[in-house]
């Protein structure tokens, strides 16, 4: 009997500890697991070296020099995010995450570090603040999408709209110089500079932001305290922009926090 319950308590410290990877376990182990984008170029996909490359990459690496551990990339889906943190798989999620009420249900939310959002791109060139510097514009938009709909009803009637039925033929566009101004994701504007470093694509306004947000396990605050620390520091001292400059080609834009 004796024997039984030094095994339950055993059994009761190692469940404890595995179901609360906090920051203090994360440290002893040297090692953290955190979710990336499988295939969501250039927030995580699979690099010409072979190995997974992206925003949120480089943020999980160095979130792991930081913390002085090693790091485990572990890929993921969508679908994947919120089961594989409260199943201990990883210790945190990166991987273009968005918070609503519905998430915030299952896990904690950071502050948000990444951005992701709908904007209008032209030349450094051209000169545009608002829907209304639009007028007499030509515009390039991949029809029926969140930036068609935004368009449609906020810019002007003089505004000539040009719809294109994917983004390749939209992109193929504004490179062509087919249309002055580009209204896209920002991750679709990226592609073209990551392309071609040299092409001169600016941009001038958001239309929607949608930041990313770190999901963090429910339990483990000092976890969740330290990267909202992280953050902010790499924000202040301009790590973050740079990241933001080498993947997505724009300055980071003003984040909201939860």
């Amino acid at each position: 009997m004796l024997k039984l319950i030094k095994l339950f308590f055993v059994f009761l410290t190692f469940t404890l500890s595995s179901a609360f990877a906090d920051l203090s376990d994360i440290l002893k182990k040297g090692e953290v697991k955190i979710a990336v984008p499988e295939a969501f170029a250039p927030f995580g996909a699979v690099g010409k070296s072979g190995e997974h490359e992206g925003y949120d990459v480089d943020v999980a690496k160095l979130i792991a020099k930081d913390l002085g551990v090693n790091l485990k990339i572990v890929p993921v889906v969508s679908k994947q995010r919120i089961p594989f943190l409260e199943t201990n798989k990883v210790d945190l999620v990166i991987s273009t995450m968005g918070a609503n009420p519905k998430r915030a249900k299952s896990i904690n939310f950071s502050s948000a570090y990444a951005p992701f959002y709908s904007g209008v791109f032209a030349q450094s060139s051209i000169k545009i603040n608002s829907y209304a510097d639009l007028d007499g514009l030509t515009v390039g938009v991949t029809g029926g999408t969140l930036e068609d709909l935004e368009l449609t009803k906020r810019a002007p009637k003089g505004t000539k709209i040009t719809r294109f039925g994917d983004n390749a033929a939209t992109l193929s566009a504004i490179k062509s110089k087919q249309v002055q101004v580009l209204v896209s994701g920002n991750t679709v504007a990226a592609s073209i500079t990551e392309s071609d470093p040299n092409f001169d694509l600016q941009r001038k306004f958001i239309i929607k932001d949608s930041p990313c947000f770190i999901g963090v396990k429910k339990g483990n605050e000092d976890l969740l305290r330290w990267v909202n620390v992280f953050i902010l520091h790499k924000k202040l001292g301009g790590d973050l922009n740079k990241i933001s400059n080498k993947w997505l080609g724009q300055d980071l834009p003003p984040l909201p926090s939860l």
